[in-house]
């Protein structure tokens, strides 16, 4: 414990909003970043009382010069664990190893499948019956690293990509929490891809 948290966004900030709900968590997050400057969830964090900034990739920056931009910002605030929460940039190598299994992403999909970006639709166009959500720690590979939760989603019959994607951010307000309390505590243990759980209290 004691580990202070980034949270990385993009968008409104749901997940972000169930983190600091979290009673675990939410103490914790010390800094949360937007890539763009009008993001609903740097309000959220705000409100909070939590350091909000924005570092928006520069004109004709490379994802080096951004990640580096971006590590500079953490490390300026002692930041010893990071949450990707809708953030919809890929973070780089050097990023990666900074944080060593120390980064957690939340994916709206049972990884392997439907990586990337549009998983619910991806998910519909492929006719599957379930899909589900994925909070895995991050690797240099996009949406592939050793996998710490997964829960399923049924897929309705007459599910569209909206419907489907508000049940699928239920899950995510449950699992991505859970997922970071584990990692705050220190009870995950990665061997190989296969990550173990100490425990956990009734």
């Amino acid at each position: 414990m004691g580990d202070r948290v980034a949270v990385l966004v993009s968008g409104s900030g749901t997940n972000l909003q169930a983190l600091l709900d979290d009673p675990v968590v939410g103490p914790s997050i010390a800094l949360v970043v937007s890539d763009r400057p009008g993001a609903f969830a740097l309000v959220r964090a705000r409100e909070r009382g939590v350091r909000a900034v924005t570092v928006p990739p520069d004109e004709g920056a490379t994802r080096e010069d951004y990640d580096r931009a971006l590590l500079d910002a953490l490390v300026a605030e002692g930041i010893g664990l990071v949450l990707l929460a809708g953030f919809m940039r890929i973070v780089g190598s050097a990023f990666v190893e900074a944080f060593a299994q120390r980064i957690l992403n939340v994916h709206p999909a049972l990884l392997p499948s439907f990586p990337g970006t549009h998983a619910e639709r991806q998910a519909l166009d492929y006719g599957v019956r379930f899909t589900g959500v994925t909070v895995h720690l991050v690797d240099d590979e996009v949406d592939h690293g050793p996998i710490v939760l997964q829960e399923p989603v049924v897929v309705l019959p007459d599910d569209d990509e909206d419907s489907l994607h508000r049940r699928v951010q239920e899950v995510e307000h449950r699992l991505f929490p859970r997922a970071a309390r584990l990692l705050l505590e220190g009870r995950l243990h990665v061997v190989g891809r296969k990550v173990r759980i100490d425990e956990e209290e009734p």
